[in-house]
């Protein structure tokens, strides 16, 4: 059987993203200066206006306008007329605690609040994430590379990618298509930065074998892309959920993980999953493997545990349950400790997706 999959990425300077980095600098600082912070923050950006709100209860003490207006610095940002300059910029915050209601089941260890979270894998890949997604992240993380390394100095930081993989039997045969829109500067020759982006990103991270003379390539496709940022889009925390995990090939529960502390279980869970989920294929009980988990506020252990290999395991899903049942500690508490999330630098986590990146703990392979 023969079928198309697309999946997109954003640069670190998308709107959506630059409020992630906020929110996830936020988090970071907090936890830097008090490990057990509960901080859940949302930053929206607009017109020359930053607004950070949220619930922060942590001893931890800092100038979050002055971090702030550093992180826009460091996207690369300084320019009111084209996106937005961390220099002049409005920063507006709005700070409370967390509710007394939620801490009462969060102190005793039960989850922070209820839901459902999901996590996948799939052997596809070496980093067993699906290929559309992972093509796309690295074409965006290499547009950001060109741009602050000056091989492509008049790009700007806002950027998106595409990419269309063409399946047969659940196995990516080719590309079909790769979109690439990337913000540029006024007098940027459109001709040349076509030509750029070929030379210096498609062709340093795409496989050639998976690109043939029916692979359609756009870039800019409307022909310019100057203004950008929050001037050109509003941005806000948490609106990039299926760039974060798997570009839709799984499902996702639909809570956010950028400015969660992970006492928030849909942050800390989906990060357990996606190590269960990738452990159940690297060691070979599966092709791919998708599971789903519950939670109750203020109870510890999830109320519900799915497994789906789709077909291709060697042992039934039930069994498969059993086993993680067996094997891991699904609570709140069980699962921070399981991967050290009190000492993750979550700002590592925030562009280019939480999932494939080898350095993160719920990465590791282990033996089941």
């Amino acid at each position: 059987m023969r079928y198309y999959f697309t999946s997109e990425s954003v640069t670190e300077g998308h709107p959506d993203k630059l409020c992630d980095y906020i929110s996830d600098s936020i988090l970071d600082e907090c936890l830097k200066q008090d490990k057990n912070s509960r901080v859940a923050v949302e930053t929206f950006a607009s017109k020359d206006n930053i607004t950070i709100a949220g619930q922060i209860t942590s001893n931890s003490e800092f100038n979050i306008e002055k971090l702030t207006r550093e992180i826009i610095k460091k996207i690369g940002y300084d320019n009111a007329k084209t996106d937005i300059d961390y220099r002049t910029c409005n920063i507006y915050t709005n700070i409370t605690k967390q509710s007394s209601d939620i801490a009462l089941g969060v102190d005793t260890g039960g989850a922070g609040d209820q839901g459902m979270m999901f996590g996948y894998a799939s052997n596809e890949t070496e980093n067993y994430m699906p290929y559309a997604i992972s093509v796309a992240h690295r074409l965006s993380q290499r547009l950001t590379e060109v741009r602050r390394n000056g091989e492509l100095s008049y790009l700007r930081p806002d950027g998106k990618t595409q990419v269309t993989v063409e399946y047969e039997d659940d196995k990516p045969i080719r590309i079909e298509t790769i979109l690439i829109s990337t913000q540029h500067t006024e007098n940027a020759d459109i001709t040349q930065l076509k030509k750029d982006v070929i030379e210096k990103v498609i062709n340093k991270i795409v496989d050639h074998n998976m690109i043939d003379e029916n692979t359609k390539i756009y870039i800019n496709p409307t022909g310019r892309f100057v203004i950008g940022g929050p001037l050109g889009d509003t941005g806000l925390t948490g609106r990039k959920i299926i760039v974060d995990t798997y570009g839709g090939y799984s499902r996702h529960g639909g809570g956010a993980f950028s400015g969660k502390d992970p006492s928030k279980v849909d942050r800390s869970a989906a990060y357990m999953l996606r190590h269960i989920a990738k452990n159940i294929v690297a060691n070979g009980y599966a092709d791919k493997c998708e599971i789903q988990i519950s939670y109750a506020i203020g109870l510890k252990e999830p109320i519900s545990i799915n497994v789906n290999t789709f077909g291709t395991s060697k042992r039934t899903d039930n069994d498969l349950v059993q086993l993680i049942r067996e094997k891991f500690d699904l609570t709140p508490e069980g699962i921070i400790n399981y991967l050290d999330l009190k000492n993750i630098k979550y700002t590592e986590t925030t562009n280019y997706g939480h999932f494939g990146k080898d350095k993160l703990t719920w990465e590791k392979i282990i033996t089941l």
